[in-house]
């Protein structure tokens, strides 16, 4: 064959591939995760990949708007989702007279946004969302629900997790307050970016969107508000007596009451935390590793009241939480979190010689069916090249099948860790590497 030919294979920037020990554990994370999603009565979902465009910009608006993959086919303008909360809304709304409110439902899927590709930051990964929708008025216990739910999932994740609440009615009302409702998507935008940029930055770029220096620099104090929740309850009430404003402050109140019952102890108030979609209304919140805060959020959600609203005449307040699950990954695999190692897909390689090749598959086939992940080694080749692969792939225990074996039913297994080995029925086996198992 011409070389010349020949694709060189490679791979588009900001789309993530893992390699198959790093699959099977990131595996197990969707898994331990959905796990929670269903011990806390949450229904699953499925939405397609593509929307009509008309359905997934409905209400984005910001910087969103430039990352969306959208493309035509024939006369059908869509996109590809770039969150599951906007198919959500549109699912609900089609079927809201066949669903049970509050609707509770999580949502695994991957989800595409054209960012330019860095560190942290891809174009295809997964979000691990779950979501409540009511059906005219949805209690702030709901919110509550969302932000424990959330702490629950790094819990059993085995990550201590801190969480930074807030309610965006707060910095809405004081933009209301000054009058500059109509430009208070360019200020989230800007407020947005206040763990990136300076002070002096946010005032400035707040001044260019009209605000004067007192309200640019009031806004991004308010903005810096964190800590003790009582202390900023008291800090905020100072600040403005505005309707919206003093709403929001109540329900972030209410919504700190509610996380008590629900047992949460990882949360904190954050007025900086706005989140950067356009449909949240009111209860914000993002997660972020303990010690590990430099790495940025890993998660988070929030209250969306009008979104449904776009796809529907009836009102149905919605409150989510989603899980950057591949963002989270990518960094725990770069700060060396896990033990490889001991994620295999094999537990138990059989290896075969002196032409007891069906006993070996015979055995293959009833180890799997009790339960233990085994494999038969069933190549044409020497005994010793088979050891040498087994301890190359790090498999614990290889199962010895020869003539004598065949003819005893006992069959020598050996520990490949610790060098010992024994001869035993293929119940004893079973029984000794399931105990082993529970033992690790």
């Amino acid at each position: 064959m011409n070389n010349s030919h020949l694709i060189i294979p490679r791979k588009l920037q900001g789309f993530w591939e893992l390699m198959p020990k790093q699959q099977m554990l990131f595996s197990s994370f969707l898994n331990t995760i959905e796990d929670t999603f269903k011990e806390n009565c949450f229904v699953p979902l499925d939405t397609p990949v593509l929307e009509y465009s008309e359905t997934l910009l409905a209400k984005s608006g910001g910087d969103t708007d430039k990352e969306v993959y959208r493309f035509t086919k024939g006369s059908t303008d869509m996109c590809m989702r770039y969150d599951l909360t906007v198919p959500l809304a549109r699912f609900v709304a089609m079927h809201k007279e066949e669903l049970n409110f509050p609707f509770k439902r999580y949502q695994i899927g991957k989800v595409y946004r054209g960012e330019r590709p860095q560190k942290g930051r891809f174009r295809e990964f997964y979000q691990c969302d779950a979501d409540i929708i009511g059906n005219e008025t949805l209690s702030l216990v709901a919110d509550a629900e969302c932000v424990s739910l959330f702490e629950k999932c790094f819990k059993a994740l085995k990550l201590d997790v801190e969480i930074h609440l807030s309610n965006r009615k707060i910095l809405a009302g004081f933009i209301q307050e000054i009058g500059m409702e109509e430009k208070s998507t360019y200020i989230f935008i800007v407020l947005d970016k206040l763990a990136k940029l300076p002070y002096t930055e946010i005032v400035s770029q707040l001044k260019e969107i009209g605000l004067s220096q007192e309200n640019s620099e009031k806004i991004t104090k308010i903005a810096q508000l964190s800590g003790k929740n009582e202390e900023i309850l008291s800090i905020l009430r100072n600040f403005s007596k505005n309707q919206l404003f003093c709403q929001g402050i109540d329900e972030l109140e209410e919504t700190n009451k509610y996380l008590k019952s629900f047992g949460a102890t990882a949360v904190t108030f954050d007025l900086s935390i706005i989140r950067g979609h356009n449909y949240y209304t009111g209860t914000v919140f993002e997660g972020f590793i303990k010690g590990k805060e430099e790495l940025g959020a890993i998660g988070g959600g929030g209250r969306f009241d009008n979104l449904c609203s776009y796809f529907s005449d009836k009102k149905m307040p919605g409150v989510g939480m989603s899980v950057g699950v591949t963002r989270l990954f990518d960094i725990l695999l770069k700060e060396n979190y896990f033990n490889l190692e001991k994620y295999n897909e094999i537990e138990c390689a059989i290896i075969t010689f002196d032409d007891t090749l069906e006993e070996g598959l015979r055995l293959t086939t009833l180890l799997r069916d009790n339960g233990v992940r085994a494999d038969c080694l069933y190549e044409n080749k020497t005994f010793k090249s088979k050891m040498k692969e087994a301890n190359r792939r790090n498999i614990k225990y290889v199962l010895i099948v020869g003539s004598d074996e065949f003819q005893s039913k006992q069959y020598t297994l050996k520990n490949m860790a610790t060098s010992s080995q024994e001869k035993l029925p293929i119940e004893k086996i079973v029984e000794k590497i399931k105990d082993d198992r529970m033992c690790e």
